[in-house]
């Protein structure tokens, strides 16, 4: 069976600056399955100028009097709250991943030993920063939002160069919610195919029809934003899921995984038991005597299957009755 999909629940600033909504994040992605639940750590004034404009769906989310960093300021947890989280994922058993957004973000997260590290769509041009998320030597997860193929091979480049080795690289669009039309799911293969490394995909569309469709198209994680409630204030809740629907989508893509197999073709144990049922043999049309030629005319193929194969079929024709056979009776040879 091939190794398990890793799921990541992206509560990211889902937690609107609170802690303890962020510990209930943590509950709910807990029982929903998943393998890690992941937040954004930053210091709003170095990753956001005060120049900065909000996106469109952040202004149809957040009031419209507020600048990209002011929203951002409220969403900010410390790094004492991180730590504190940290502590409460180990309590509860689940990965703590959280994606820095400046460099004292990644020297604080890097005190927290997490297993891997994302790098987020936007920084993907980020030169200084992938560089030193490369020197810490350990698996990142790489999304491609607003990406080409050539932004993607720089950035793969410049981490390798730096000291990564083990490299996934997300496909991803950088619309909230991403339209269907612009999902181009094809292109996650594109992408594994040209650069050799492990595939995944991080998704924003409505629903969870999308991520399920990556794994049976080989994605070996699935990143997706979720809340406690999609009418909550904020910029990312609206292209959320649900505690319910993050448990469904989770137990739909453990199912797939199942479904998919080994890829050999072969006879299912629990399909076997039909096999006489579903299939037909070779059966008296009419009566036919003992000695009478089998042909066309008094043979025909009738369920059940568990008399000579209609494969057989010229095998039979021409051989002489071994005894009487009634109308719609097993031929025997």
């Amino acid at each position: 069976m091939n190794k398990k999909v890793f799921i990541i629940a992206e509560a990211g600033v889902n937690h609107n600056g609170d802690i303890n909504i962020a510990k209930k994040l943590v509950d709910v992605a807990k029982d929903a399955g998943v393998d890690a639940i992941k937040f954004q750590t930053f210091i709003s004034e170095k990753v956001v100028s005060i120049n900065a404009p909000k996106a469109e769906y952040q202004n149809k989310n957040t009031s419209s009097k507020e600048t990209q960093l002011d929203m951002v300021k409220k969403l900010e947890l410390s790094f004492d709250e991180f730590i504190e989280l940290n502590e409460y994922c180990k309590k509860k058993n689940i990965e703590f991943l959280s994606t820095a957004f400046d460099f004292d973000s990644i020297d604080f997260l890097s005190g927290l030993n997490m297993k891997r590290w994302k790098v987020p769509s936007g920084d993907i041009t980020n030169l200084p920063y992938l560089i030193k998320i490369a020197k810490l030597e350990k698996p990142i997860i790489l999304s491609t939002g607003m990406s080409t193929m050539d932004d993607i091979k720089s950035a793969i480049s410049i981490l390798k160069e730096n000291g990564s080795q083990e490299i996934t690289i997300l496909h991803c669009t950088t619309e909230y919610p991403t339209p269907f039309s612009d999902v181009n799911l094809k292109a996650m293969n594109t992408i594994k195919n040209q650069f050799g490394f492990a595939v995944g995909y991080s998704d924003h569309t409505k629903g969870i029809e999308v991520p399920i469709a990556a794994v049976s198209l080989g994605a070996t994680v699935i990143e997706k934003h979720f809340t406690l409630d999609r009418n909550m204030e904020g910029p990312d809740h609206k292209a959320s899921l649900e505690p319910n629907e993050l448990k469904i989508m989770v137990d739909s893509i453990r199912n797939i995984e199942v479904a998919l197999g080994d890829g050999e073709k072969r006879i299912a144990e629990s399909e076997r038991k039909n096999m006489s049922i579903a299939r037909k043999s070779i059966i008296a049309k009419i009566n036919i005597e003992k000695g009478e030629i089998l042909t066309e005319k008094n043979l025909t193929v009738k369920r059940p299957g568990n008399g000579i194969s209609p494969m057989n079929w010229y095998q039979v024709i021409g051989k002489k009755a071994v005894k009487d056979f009634k109308e719609d009776e097993l031929i025997e040879l």
